[in-house]
């Protein structure tokens, strides 16, 4: 059954900053965000993307007559920056709720893990270690997160649920996401991720929106456009510097520099650091930590005749298998939002340096086709109706302990230049709602300094 989310706070932006021009680079939704607060600020702003598409991780494809999310998208009830701009752009009431699973397959077998009851027949555990894996769920749901930035999951998620449940149950899901890294995540980051699924809630419930995340990257767009702003696309920025006089200068391929009295940075890190690396702000930039790296996504998108699970979320976690997870969209999404096709999303977790990540779309659709029959036997080709695959080489951190203080300050020069990226958003969940709560805090530092 549908139910509305609680708690989608406020977002309205009361300060002003009339006349000043403001770049921002980057057109994802920490940028779109950025620039319609700004815009609405009285600010003359800029917006540069890299591409010729707005929404970053939020880009989209057209499919027959409807438009789909190359990376899976949805909302929870817990999302109270993102839902509280969507009030904001008169979207509410286009965004409906659905409640949904998550399954596991091991060994062939698909258990579901939504219920205390499932969890019990987890048969790969023994009784003893379900009930510790059950506990530790409990106890995520109410401890403090104090001191656990400093502690890997490893540790903490072994000492809670025993060493045995954490290889079979926990760790097969942290080498999915982190690959060879995950060792060195921090706990933080499984309390946050757990304590948003749950949202104070029994069950899980996720959202969407009428019209696909395209809808919500238009209206920013057009709402920046209506308050004078400018999006600009295909204007990849390769050079920020500092003139003499103070003002910043954006550096766009042939086009004449642009000059700017601030910036808000929303691209990933590292084209920042090459942006900057040779002028008077390349001691600037100098403190952001260069050993941060980020984790990349091969995504297949597949359009099917008919589902595989009754699941939105399936883990598929073992070596044969190519991708880490099914995500059965059409759990969620109604027909008009698919085409009336079964939509899944099979992701694998990679970084852009590995030979996975470079696979031509044959070679990734292949593997990803075999093993899903692998899983499920009776799947057959004729019921794959089209197929595309996507790829993104920074999607999330790849934390380390002590996370929190080693991640990129929000202002890099009073008055002037200050960063909103992914790389900031722990310990809150990489996300939509995650990225427009950084974002919130930027804006309100940029208008408190004007």
């Amino acid at each position: 059954m549908a139910r509305s989310p609680k708690d989608t706070g406020a977002t309205s932006m009361p300060r002003t900053i009339d006349a000043h021009r403001i770049a921002v680079v980057g057109g994802g939704i920490g940028g779109l965000v950025a620039a319609y607060w700004l815009a609405k600020s009285g600010a003359r702003v800029t917006v540069y993307e890299a591409s010729d598409q707005l929404g970053g991780l939020g880009t989209f494809f057209q499919y027959r007559n409807v438009f789909l999310e190359r990376f899976y998208h949805c909302m929870l009830p817990s999302d109270r920056h993102l839902l509280g701009v969507l009030r904001e752009l008169g979207l509410e009431d286009q965004i409906y709720w659905k409640e949904t699973s998550f399954g596991f397959m091991r060994d062939g077998r698909l258990y579901g893990l939504n219920t205390p009851l499932e969890l019990l027949q987890f048969s790969p555990l023994s009784l003893a270690d379900r009930i510790r894996v059950g506990l530790t769920g409990l106890w995520g749901s109410v401890c403090s997160s104090k001191g656990l930035d400093d502690v890997t999951c490893v540790e903490w998620l072994s000492r809670l649920s025993g060493r045995r449940a954490f290889e079979i149950f926990w760790k097969p899901m942290l080498q999915a996401k982190f690959g060879d890294r995950y060792h060195e995540v921090p706990a933080l980051w499984f309390w946050t991720r757990f304590n948003r699924e749950k949202g104070g809630g029994k069950s899980e419930c996720k959202g969407y929106i009428h019209g696909g995340y395209r809808r919500i990257i238009d209206t920013l767009a057009d709402s920046i456009k209506a308050h004078g702003g400018t999006v600009k696309l295909q204007a990849p920025v390769e050079k920020l510097d500092l003139a003499e006089d103070g003002l910043l200068t954006v550096h766009v391929a042939q086009d004449t520099p642009e000059v700017f009295d601030r910036a808000v940075i929303t691209a990933p890190i590292f084209f920042l650091r090459k942006a900057m690396a040779n002028g008077r702000l390349a001691s600037v930039a100098g403190q952001i930590d260069t050993e941060i790296d980020m984790q990349g996504v091969v995504n297949a998108v597949l359009m099917l005749r008919r589902g595989f699970t009754k699941h939105y979320w399936v883990a598929t976690i073992d070596e044969e298998t190519p991708f880490q997870g099914i995500v059965e969209s059409t759990t969620l999404l109604e027909k008009t939002d698919t085409a009336g096709v079964h939509l899944a999303y099979l992701m694998n977790y990679v970084h852009r340096t590995e030979p996975r990540f470079h696979q031509s779309d044959a070679e990734i659709l292949e593997a990803y086709v075999a093993g899903l029959k692998r899983l499920f036997p009776d799947f057959q080709d004729e019921d794959v109706i089209d197929r595309f695959v996507f790829r993104a080489p920074f999607v999330e951190p790849l934390y380390t302990t002590g996370y929190q203080q080693r991640k990129p300050p929000t202002v890099l020069l009073s008055g002037k230049l200050y960063l909103a990226t992914t790389t900031q958003v722990y310990p809150e969940v990489t996300s939509w709602n995650g990225t427009v709560g950084l974002v919130r805090k930027v804006i309100d530092e940029l208008l408190a300094e004007k």
